[in-house]
């Protein structure tokens, strides 16, 4: 008895629920971020296999009719048209027996937002699961059978089925997705829980694709993770260190300090680090490394604000310049007295520091920069004879190419490359350590020599002679100068002012708003 009545139930859904044919209607529009239309795109169900495109207006639609034989006890039972019936959002059931009439009510994404089983005869307001205007589907279940109804929430709650009535909708096979394809447009792909819905769909325009060279990056590339990215920090200080106010002949005695950094050890050399405030382990970060002067320290570098014109700020203020948090900022230790005097030894610690924080921090590889004064502007300007595939760009202050190790050219793993790399230098005219000439003469047109533009083989040329063009600080504001037959990936600037040896430049004499840190800044961020 109970199987009979399960199939008089399966035939009486096909009866008033059923058609000869099952369908679905996938339809929408298509347009780019700006609202315009996005013609000749193709538009496909993956898991259908079934695809069109768009018109000129955007729109597009996919639909499908399939025949379905109804089971061979829905065509031998009799049935009663309105033994289950949706009327003004009213569905109406009427059967015997213990087995449930289970309905579920479904949005346009498939979300399911009601369900409800039912037992014997009555009535269900299928608004009572619906909070919002639109159209849903209701999904009617007993037995084997199982059917779909379509109707609009529209204030009336009245039915929209198909001209017989009736509406038999084709369920979605699992993982079934949406993919919009258009030239000069990303792919786009929907998930869909139903094959009956209207979309309106923005691609977004395709980054164009980046242009490569023979040596560097282009302008603006995108960043290039290191190994670190998506790793949690576990690197520990492995020192304390102190962390107060400079005494002495202080300029300002009441400096403050920012004891932010951290102190860290590779092979027996330390260095200090200060990360972003909330570190970001997936997003890949500028480095840059500040190289100390003589007689001043890693420390120094790392800590000290307004405690003399040479540590107004620490990293050479450029901390206090990066107000998004992009940078982590190294300040290695030099040998004994601040001396970089260790040749290849000190650029190797570089190298493996540099590889160290890689391997272990989130890094942007092609936005590595390095700056120093003094001594610390030789060792930086050392470096960039050599470390071109790994520095994007050094800033020196008052550098000079003697009384420190220099490249050689040759084979080893710190010989000097005749390879360009973006240079800035910052140096007072009234120099008596390091000389000014010598500086303008020398490390200057070393660095020209190799940056000129590329040729047709991709090889650079020699940009030293427009050094005859340099402008220069004669009277009363500072002079920067931006070589313009250099390669526009790796730029010149050479900025000179009328002081004597420090890097903290300014016009006005006041050393707290010296014009430096903003226009190094500004040179880092260009790439």
């Amino acid at each position: 008895m109970k199987d009979m009545h399960l199939s008089l139930v399966s035939a009486a859904l096909i009866a008033v629920l059923g058609t000869t044919a099952s369908a679905y209607t996938v339809s929408g529009t298509v347009k780019d971020n700006t609202g315009k239309a996005v013609a000749n795109a193709d538009v496909s169900l993956v898991k259908e296999n079934k695809s069109a495109k768009t018109d000129n207006t955007g729109a597009f639609t996919i639909h499908e009719d399939e025949s379905v034989e109804p089971p061979p006890d829905a065509i031998a039972a009799p049935h009663t048209p309105g033994y289950i019936s949706i009327n003004s959002g009213i569905l109406s059931y009427s059967q015997s027996g213990n087995s449930p009439v289970t309905v579920k009510i479904f949005d346009l994404m498939g979300n399911e937002v009601f369900k409800q089983s039912l037992y014997g005869s009555g009535q269900v307001d299928l608004t009572s699961g619906v909070k919002a205007k639109g159209t849903y589907f209701a999904q009617v279940t007993t037995g084997s059978a199982k059917q779909a109804i379509r109707f609009t929430a529209n204030g009336n709650y009245g039915a929209t089925l198909d001209a017989n009535g009736h509406a038999l909708l084709k369920e979605v096979q699992p993982g079934e997705t949406l993919r919009v394809v258009a030239d000069g447009f990303d792919t786009l792909s929907v998930p869909l829980g139903t094959l009956d819905t209207t979309l309106n769909l923005t691609l977004t325009a395709s980054a164009p694709a980046e242009e490569t060279f023979k040596f560097g990056y282009a302008l603006g590339n995108a960043p290039r993770k290191s190994k670190g990215c998506g790793k949690d920090p576990i690197l520990k200080g492995t020192k304390q260190y102190q962390c107060q106010k400079k005494t002495g002949g202080d300029a300002w005695p009441s400096a403050n300090v920012d004891c932010s950094a951290q102190l860290f050890e590779i092979n027996g050399r330390e260095y200090y680090v200060t990360f972003p405030q909330n570190y970001d382990k997936n997003k890949p970060y500028k480095l840059l490394f500040a190289n100390h002067c003589m007689g001043s320290s890693a420390n120094h570098m790392a800590t000290w604000i307004s405690a003399d014109r040479d540590h107004i700020s620490p990293y050479y203020a450029q901390k206090a310049q990066d107000t998004e948090g992009n940078y982590i900022f190294v300040a290695p230790q030099g040998e004994g007295s601040g001396m970089w005097l260790k040749g290849e030894d000190d650029h190797k610690f570089i190298h493996q520091l540099l590889t160290h924080l890689e391997d272990n921090y989130c890094i942007d590889t092609t936005r590595v920069f390095a700056t120093g004064f003094s001594f610390g502007a030789m060792f930086s300007n050392s470096l960039a004879w050599e470390m071109q595939a790994r520095l994007r760009a050094v800033a020196v202050y008052a550098v000079a190419s003697y009384n420190i190790w220099l490249p050689e050219p040759g084979n080893g793993p710190y010989s000097k490359k005749d390879l360009p790399i973006a240079w800035m230098a910052v140096h007072g005219k009234q120099d008596g350590m390091c000389d000014y000439k010598r500086a303008r003469d020398e490390a200057l047109v070393e660095i020209l020599k190799h940056n000129g533009k590329a040729d047709a083989n991709g090889n650079f040329t020699d940009a030293s002679a427009e050094k005859s063009q340099l402008k220069e600080y004669s009277n009363g504001q500072h002079v920067c100068y931006d070589f313009t037959t250099v390669d526009p990936r790796f730029p010149v600037k050479f900025c000179s002012h009328g002081a004597d040896h420090q890097w903290s430049a300014t016009d006005n004499g006041d050393n707290s708003k010296s014009w430096v840190p903003a226009e190094v800044h500004k040179f880092f961020e260009q790439f």
